[in-house]
């Protein structure tokens, strides 16, 4: 069994996926509280599904693509059992994780790309990075820093080169779109020579910002 906030079709509006269809799996419940946290619904309550019954979800949608996220999903042991039987269907599946939780059983999946945040300082919990996560990414894998201020930014880089995360996967910049102008980031991003990605939350610009199920 697994405690789901909420499925639903649209398109995936983050990662280097962003713009293709995908079938979303928010599994409730979460370890952290960040300041920008735009799910706050899914840190409690959900209702109890069986694996089976969230595949039929996802087979009945009919995307080659599913993200499952949250919350935080991998504080569910049983995620990593939903992500096997979607990948051995041979469906390509993300898993967006905060990176607070060892990622090890999911790197192991051929299909599963984990998209895994590191939390900046202004996130209020940059104190739970699990940084051990960082070596068992693969080149499939991403890496996420939500940016919320020039301090955010540099920071980022100073952990993308301690830890040698250039080069190792795909390396995501969200700003913050309160604090953060997104043509700011690009020019910090530019200057800097970084081999990173400008992520924008695709799916806010078409829909709105508090529109749920998008």
């Amino acid at each position: 069994m697994l405690n789901v906030c909420e499925t639903f079709t649209s398109i995936q509006g983050e990662s280097s996926y962003a713009g293709l269809p995908c079938t979303f799996v928010r599994l409730a419940g979460c370890n952290l509280r960040c300041t920008y946290c735009d799910t706050k619904y899914a840190y409690e309550g959900g209702t109890a599904m069986t694996i089976d019954q969230i595949i039929a979800q996802v087979v009945s949608a009919s995307t080659p693509l599913v993200e499952i996220t949250g919350g935080e999903p991998l504080l569910q042991k049983e995620t990593v059992v939903l992500a096997e039987k979607l990948c051995a269907m041979g469906l390509r599946c993300l898993i967006e994780t905060n990176g607070s939780v060892d990622i090890a059983g999911i790197v192991g999946i051929p299909l599963v790309t984990a998209i895994m945040d590191i939390k900046t300082p202004s996130s209020g919990m940059s104190g739970h990075n699990d940084y051990s996560n960082i070596a068992r990414l693969r080149h499939s894998d991403e890496v996420k820093f939500v940016i919320g201020s020039r301090d955010d930014y540099l920071w980022a880089v100073s952990i993308m080169r301690q830890y040698g995360i250039d080069g190792r996967c795909q390396i995501l910049m969200s700003p913050v779109e309160a604090s953060v102008r997104a043509e700011t980031l690009i020019k910090w991003i530019l200057d800097d020579k970084l081999n990173a990605r400008l992520n924008i939350q695709l799916h806010k610009y078409i829909f709105g910002p508090d529109v749920r199920g998008v």
